[in-house]
């Protein structure tokens, strides 16, 4: 028996648009299969810590906290307000306060560091900060800077500045100029009100202002690695009875890998355990 031409071409075209439309319905299948092997999905959500007191202690109440430091056992606090600002060194233990100088009444004292045997200290709106003799106190000289000054801290090669936005400013120890910039992000949305600065063990940690948090910032990328959750930490009691201010202040010792916690005008200094695992 003979088959026509046009019968095995009829033929070849419908086994043709059989196979076509196999894989038509076949390909979305395939995609969403794809997609739900985590290749393609939302990336983790940035990390939010806890905490663990180990114990506290007593805090100036009347200080308007704006920088903390710890060098060598010893604490450092620079205090704000107008006509109010100091720079003190201050005993851990007992809060007393060992040393003390005042600044001038036009000057609104901001976030301070300590490198090598030199105090930095930053003021707000003035764009003026000073460097005193850490063991003397003494005024060695006076910098200038561009825009508001909130934290400063440094990581053995730059001086790391906050100035109140999402911006971290690198400044030369010597010049004070700026040698780079990182833009702080948490999930590519810009972290702004960057406050009070510490560097611990290769991570920035900031306060940000009017929270309860701090960031825990990569300095090289800007990215939020994770945040450090203090809400309710102090007590509500003395919210009650003063006029307690915001989270601000953060000091690491190096030496005995403690990491010291407190805010505006707070009546406790507190040491804290970060939980930074789940």
């Amino acid at each position: 028996m003979s088959i026509r031409p046009e019968k095995i071409r009829r033929t070849v075209r419908a086994h043709f648009r059989h196979i076509l439309l196999f894989f038509i319905v076949l390909t979305p299948a395939v995609i969403v299969f794809s997609g739900g092997c985590g290749e393609i999905g939302p990336a983790p959500a940035v990390p939010v810590f806890s905490y663990k007191i180990i114990t506290s202690y007593f805090h100036d109440p009347d200080a308007f906290t704006q920088g903390l430091v710890i060098d060598n056992g010893v604490l450092y606090e620079s205090t704000g307000e107008y006509g109010k600002s100091s720079l003190r060194r201050v005993d851990v233990q007992s809060g007393e306060i060992l040393q003390k100088q005042a600044l001038p009444s036009q000057f609104f004292a901001e976030g301070i560091t300590v490198f090598g045997n030199r105090i930095i200290q930053l003021t707000w709106k003035s764009q003026v900060g000073f460097i005193y003799d850490k063991n003397s106190f003494k005024l060695l000289r006076v910098f200038r800077y561009p825009g508001e000054g909130w934290g400063i801290t440094h990581d053995g090669k730059n001086f790391i500045m906050s100035d109140g936005s999402s911006t971290l400013r690198f400044l030369n120890t010597e010049t004070f100029e700026e040698e780079k910039r990182i833009n702080v992000t948490d999930e590519s949305r810009p972290v702004a009100l960057l406050n009070e600065l510490e560097y611990v063990k290769g991570i920035i940690y900031a306060n940000v202002w009017k929270t309860d948090r701090i960031a825990l910032i990569n300095p090289e990328t800007g990215k939020v690695k994770g945040w450090l959750d203090l809400a309710g930490i102090l007590p509500k009691e003395p919210l009650r009875t003063r006029h307690i201010g915001v989270l601000n202040g953060i000091a690491y010792d190096s030496d005995k890998g403690a990491l010291y916690i407190t805010g505006k005008r707070w009546p406790f200094l507190f040491q804290i355990e970060p939980l930074l695992s789940k």
